[in-house]
């Protein structure tokens, strides 16, 4: 308790503590051991705080985090970070923390009142819970009011990276720890830390069962593969006025409480775009789609059966944990405006309920608005009055919480 780890460029530190907890440090970073109280009596008495002050460390939890997650701790400059026993990999420096979770999951939140750097285990305000297997990484950068969910760059290839480990890992790392000018971290770095620690941990544990072989001369048990980044079609950046100032259906959001949003802007932003834009549906959890009308709130005639493309979506997992992300794969919209309705699916997946197949059936009512409600299930929309778009508002129940989100679609 009270050691600083500190790496230079090219150094690699991995520390196994007396609960068998392991961090690993990377290459130009600075890691304090602030409080390391086990209880090996009592694992659940025991506190755990780490600060990672640049760069980039991950973190396997041992007896003490897995038993006292309420007093498991990791501050960076800007956020603090707490695990619900876990593998995680953080990437830090003064002006952004960036998350990866193997295992588990972690919560991040930013300092304030509610959630000050001198306190242990998660906090709960503005904070944002990210599970493993989401493909996602959570991001706080100075200024925001709350970490964001993006995707997952990590389509570099297992030779790159351990090309990476054994020739460019220096020049890499420290270009992450001292780029000033940089408001994110790349997320590759995490993917990196995440493939070096395991083929670091295999040779140890190889020789620790005291074969006589150093972990040079251990067979190569075979490195995992770096994670494969899938179909996902929610943003990786947020809408903007600018970006979206000629589309005719944009989503508005009133409430600023729930999930963060990046397919939303703000009610006068969605409303004052393509010359103007009226009210079509709106949801309970504070999503509003406006619509450019033109000639009025009616869909030319003669469109026939129209199928769209899925364009953009957002999709949510609630449940009594809290509130995740969840990939968005694909999807199919099909309208027909001669008999008057339209059929939809969308593929969605998260660790937490495994892939969901949302499918629904409604009509398309007067104005070319997308209606369906159901005892466990709603759906609520528009379509451009030209028919060339989309977009609509899904919720549907499940048994262990509910699945909820939003979309845009676009002409094939």
């Amino acid at each position: 308790m009270g050691d600083r780890v500190f790496t230079e460029a090219g150094g690699h530190v991995h520390v196994r503590f007396v609960d068998d907890a392991l961090v690993s440090v990377r290459p130009s970073s600075t890691l304090d051991v602030v409080r390391y109280d086990y209880d090996a009596s009592k694992p659940e008495n025991s506190a755990v705080k780490f600060e990672l002050s640049e760069g980039v460390a991950r973190a396997i939890s041992g007896e003490a985090a897995k038993s006292a997650r309420e007093r498991f701790r990791m501050n960076t400059p800007i956020a603090a970070i707490g695990v619900r026993g876990t593998d995680f990999v953080v990437s830090a420096n003064s002006r952004s923390t960036r998350a990866l979770v193997n295992e588990g999951a972690i919560v991040m939140a930013p300092y304030s009142s509610e959630c000050s750097s001198e306190a242990l285990g998660p906090c709960a305000v503005d904070a944002v819970e990210l599970s493993q297997n989401t493909l996602q990484v959570l991001e706080l950068g100075s200024g925001n009011p709350a970490p964001r969910l993006v995707a997952a760059s990590g389509e570099r290839t297992l030779n790159e990276i351990e090309s990476s480990e054994t020739t460019d890992a220096s020049a890499a790392d420290a270009q992450v720890a001292s780029d000033d000018t940089a408001d994110t971290l790349d997320s590759t770095e995490v993917y990196l830390e995440s493939v070096a620690t395991t083929k670091i941990t295999t040779e140890v544990a190889a020789a620790e069962k005291g074969d006589g072989q150093s972990p040079a001369d251990q067979p190569n048990t075979g490195l995992p593969e770096i994670p494969v980044v899938l179909a996902d079609f929610t943003p990786t950046e947020a809408l903007t006025a600018d970006s979206t100032a000629t589309d005719q259906l944009v989503w508005g959001r009133w409430a600023s409480t729930g999930a963060p949003s990046l397919l939303s802007l703000s009610l006068s932003e969605a409303r004052e775009g393509a010359g103007g834009r009226d009210v079509t549906v709106a949801s309970t959890s504070g999503f509003i789609l406006y619509r450019s009308e033109p000639n009025g709130a009616r869909v030319e005639s003669g469109l026939g059966v129209v199928r769209l493309d899925l364009n953009a979506a957002e999709a949510f997992y609630d449940s009594s944990n809290g509130i995740v992300a969840m990939r968005v794969a694909g999807g199919n919209l099909e309208l027909d405006f001669v008999d008057r309705a339209f059929a939809t699916s969308l593929n969605l997946d998260h660790a937490s309920t495994g892939a969901i197949d949302f499918t629904a059936n409604g009509a398309i009512a007067d104005g070319g608005y997308l209606r369906l409600k159901e005892d466990s299930k709603t759906l609520s929309g528009a379509v451009a009055t030209d028919g060339s778009a989309a977009g609509y508002f899904f919720e549907q129940q499940l048994d262990t919480g509910r699945i909820q989100g939003i979309t845009l679609w676009g002409a094939q």
